[in-house]
């Protein structure tokens, strides 16, 4: 079964912006690659400043193909001048879980 990847990420106030922002401008970058599966920027509603980025894949070793590639150079890429851009967070942990269990929609 499917693999679960989930970034959970401090995020002050004043950076939320900013953060939406970078995720949307690359949105589509990680939907070609092998093994991919589905994607979720959680926003937080009330009481936390904790983003939860989801990602789901086929396997363990696509999503460390992606991160080890595609994920690395979007992250060492540069800004304007060519100077990386400060981090919008003040932390991260990652989380892996393994489906266990799944439930999809019923047909209409």
């Amino acid at each position: 079964m499917s693999v679960v990847k989930i970034n959970v990420l401090t995020v002050p106030a004043e950076q939320r912006e900013v953060l939406e922002q970078r995720f949307a401008a690359r949105g589509g970058a990680v939907a070609d690659s092998d093994g991919f599966e589905w994607f979720e920027l959680l926003r937080p509603v009330e009481g936390t400043d904790t983003y939860l980025v989801y990602s789901r894949w086929r396997d363990e070793e696509s999503f460390q193909a992606w991160r080890d590639g595609s994920a690395k150079a979007a992250h060492q890429g540069g800004g304007e001048g060519g100077e990386r851009p400060k981090p919008a967070a003040t932390g991260s942990e990652l989380w892996s879980f393994e489906v266990a269990q799944q439930v999809g929609p019923k047909d209409a």
